[in-house]
């Protein structure tokens, strides 16, 4: 069974090695997810199963508008499910930083995350030329903006 909580301190090293894992080159390292755990103005949460990290999702609130900065699920845990339901419980509980407005930026061919974002009720608001590296790839940028309580 799937769990899912918030990242601390004994997390960081193996969500590193599961994001160079996912993202190559391109991954965060252990320091940058704690440095992260100092921010007050982000939230980071792991699905784990049978106390293995399999997924991490984070966001960083930048006054009321959170930028989610990492989305990844293990390969082989994929299509269950569990992004959608670590982007739901992050969403939810971003609250805690005052978070309202959501954001993030995905590269142009991954499909599947993009077919989960428009599910979830990202809206497409543009595009960003050349953002990724390794490969060099643009990236589309969405919101899911929520209304005034």
């Amino acid at each position: 069974m799937v769990t899912f909580e918030k990242l601390t301190s004994l997390d960081t090293e193996e969500a590193s090695l599961l994001e160079k894992r996912i993202f190559g080159k391109d991954a965060w390292t252990k320091e940058d997810f704690e440095e992260t755990l100092c921010c007050d103005y982000a939230y980071y949460i792991v699905a784990r199963e049978d106390g293995m990290i399999v997924g991490l999702a984070g966001i960083r609130n930048m006054c009321g508008d959170a930028d989610i900065t990492n989305v990844m699920v293990r390969e082989d845990h994929r299509r269950q499910g569990i992004a959608e339901k670590m982007l739901r419980k992050l969403m939810e509980g971003s609250k805690e930083i005052g978070a309202r407005n959501f954001t993030l930026e995905v590269r142009k061919s991954n499909e599947p995350a993009i077919r989960l974002y428009e599910k979830l009720g990202f809206v497409s608001e543009g595009i960003r030329p050349g953002f990724y590296d390794h490969p060099k790839e643009d990236a589309v940028i969405y919101w899911l903006r929520q209304e005034m309580d």
